[in-house]
């Protein structure tokens, strides 16, 4: 499928609870594809945390399609958490999923932000504030640093 400009698709965001059906089998099925069949891990990306009241979904979608997704979490002492970063291959390389940690920064920046990040891309996200916080460790079979952005 040809993937039509990223520049134009609408900013979405909701918590669980304010997802349709049809929202939210769509952040489900990116997750698998992106997380499951490509880079093979071995456990499906459900952990509890996406249907906690305070839990924010974001997300572009075209033509009814997921394009990119995050979600933030409450971490815990004012602490937020981006995490489950994905973005569809036929839309990847058009700054989408920049444009939602952007998103999430300028909503939840004035505290810390947190985030596990797939080691290779440890320079992507330190372009956004994010550093190192931590030794590396593997999740999933993929190694992982952990990152923080400190308040603005």
């Amino acid at each position: 499928m040809a993937s039509p400009p990223a520049s134009g698709l609408p900013l979405r965001r909701a918590r669980f609870a304010d997802l349709t059906p049809f929202e939210l089998y769509g952040l489900c099925r990116l997750r698998v594809d992106v997380f499951v069949v490509e880079q093979q891990c071995p456990y499906p990306e459900l952990d509890g945390r996406d249907t906690e009241p305070t839990t924010e979904h974001l997300w572009f979608e075209s033509d009814g399609e997921v394009t990119a997704t995050i979600r933030v979490l409450e971490d815990g002492g004012g602490t937020r958490a981006i995490g489950r970063v994905a973005t569809a291959a036929a839309f990847r390389g058009q700054g989408l999923a920049a444009r939602l940690i952007e998103e999430g920064i300028a909503s939840y920046g004035g505290a810390a932000i947190t985030l596990g990040a797939q080691a290779h891309l440890e320079g992507w996200y330190a372009r956004f504030g994010f550093r190192r916080s931590g030794g590396g460790y593997v999740e999933d079979g993929i190694p992982h640093v952990p990152m923080r952005r400190e308040p603005a």
